[in-house]
């Protein structure tokens, strides 16, 4: 009879513990299960734009040079590019901002992205910060940061006064696609894939759940860092919080329709820069041929001692060759 009514006062206190829980910690939630964007709180720094609200900050005199930093993902964000802002130590007003339903920017639906969109946030993030018509601006793009940059250069080949690319992978969806194909293939017995699949037992969720679709690509982020990855990734590095919606809707935008944003580069006549990491056996000097070979004013560097995520790891080594560049352009 004891040991009933110990099973029962168990049951009872356990359920009271879920029902609490239930009650008070929703998945659901802002700030449960990631850290909030922006129009959740307002201590975040920000700017509203193109009718959406953006992380963003800057560094160094607003009335200097402009480099305007584009982080990878799509949905990453740039925390792990902060390095970058040494640049305003150099006269340049740096500008970083999380994009649209990225990192820590307000999330949208998945059906409201297009290319054409994320085109239009970065002209109004310039104009947002721009002082006076005369004022340069560069562009500094990593990974889907550089595709993005090459696209709007594409699209707009005289608004912008230079550009660096850091190991872009990709100016047409075929490029992306054989990028992808050397860099993101699951070994499907490995201990990084049981990681990245392993919550999908107890976590679901809906096309725009973004609290739960955020806090599964944050988890599954990890295996691109797998010991002996082909990026020559050495580790994680810092973000705040992935954008699962935008990754997905802009991925689904590619497969459908694909993308090409090589037919106006060669308008663009200004030197331009390609970087690309020692230890990126997906990438290396031949990768980054192919994509120089549509600008008729390259220069391309190898940042020696690092992989994919070297504006982070070798920022040392990446910042003596990014700014005699920018300097040259000034």
């Amino acid at each position: 009879m004891m040991k009933s009514k110990v099973i029962l006062l168990v049951l009872a206190t356990t359920s009271i513990f879920f029902a609490g829980c239930k009650k008070n910690m929703n998945i659901n939630d802002a700030g449960n299960l990631v850290l909030k964007t922006v129009d959740q709180d307002p201590t975040l720094p920000s700017i509203s734009v193109n009718g959406t609200q953006l992380h963003a900050e800057t560094f160094g005199n607003p009335d200097s040079a402009m480099v305007v930093f584009l982080h990878g993902g799509p949905g990453g964000d740039y925390r792990n590019g902060l390095n970058a802002k040494q640049l305003a130590a150099n006269g340049y007003f740096v500008v970083f901002y999380d994009q649209r339903g990225s990192g820590l920017s307000k999330r949208h639906n998945k059906n409201s992205y297009s290319i054409q969109l994320m085109f239009d946030d970065l002209s109004a993030v310039i104009q947002h910060y721009r002082t006076s018509p005369s004022q340069k601006v560069f562009l500094f793009g990593h990974s889907w940061g550089a595709i993005l940059a090459a696209g709007y250069i594409n699209k707009y080949p005289t608004r912008i006064n230079g550009v660096i690319f850091a190991e872009p992978g990709g100016f047409t969806s075929t490029n992306l696609d054989e990028y992808g194909a050397r860099t993101r293939k699951l070994n499907l017995f490995s201990e990084g894939t049981n990681d990245v699949l392993y919550f999908n037992q107890f976590l679901t969720g809906k096309e725009n759940d973004h609290e739960i679709l955020d806090y599964k690509i944050n988890i599954s982020s990890s295996y691109t860092y797998q010991k002996g990855n082909s990026e020559g990734i050495e580790g994680p590095s810092p973000f705040w919080r992935n954008g699962a919606v935008v990754l997905n809707s802009l991925g689904d935008i590619s497969n459908k329709d694909g993308f090409d944003f090589t037919t106006n580069l060669n308008l663009f006549t200004t030197k331009v820069l390609f970087l690309y990491g020692e230890l990126n056996t997906a990438y290396g000097l031949e990768f980054a041929n192919k994509e120089a070979v549509y600008f008729a004013n390259k220069q391309i560097s190898k940042i020696n001692g690092t992989g994919h995520e070297m504006i982070y790891f070798k920022w040392n080594n990446v910042y003596p060759i990014v700014l005699p560049y920018l300097n040259s352009l000034k």
